[in-house]
């Protein structure tokens, strides 16, 4: 089983064939195909690594299964004695991909 390393959202993320994870949104409608910019590509036992250049030749795709906004986070500022009191609420958007592939070897 390979392992790779992805960047997308500004973050970084460990991924395999057939895992499921959330990231921050990528365009695209549910079941499109992509491809994600691979920082490493390993072997699970990690007898054979690949970094940098060479890794980004290697191909890590995903296919989109939803488009969706988290739970609604509230943020509340406050201070006392002037009567100042704001309430605001937030749900980021976010894309739940799972992986076809990693570097060619497709999920079982």
């Amino acid at each position: 089983m390979k392992l790779a390393v992805i960047k997308t959202g500004g973050k970084q993320y460990t991924v395999s064939a057939g895992k499921e994870l959330k990231v921050e949104k990528l365009e695209g409608a549910v079941g499109d195909k992509i491809e994600l910019l691979t920082l490493m590509v390993a072997d699970s036992s990690g007898s054979s690594v690949v970094l940098g250049k060479d890794a980004e030749k290697e191909k890590v795709e995903a296919e989109i299964v939803e488009q969706g906004r988290h739970d609604k986070v509230s943020v509340v500022k406050f201070k006392c004695k002037t009567r100042y009191r704001r309430r605001v609420g937030h749900r980021q958007p976010f894309t739940k991909l799972k992986v076809l592939a990693v570097a060619g070897e497709s999920a079982k």
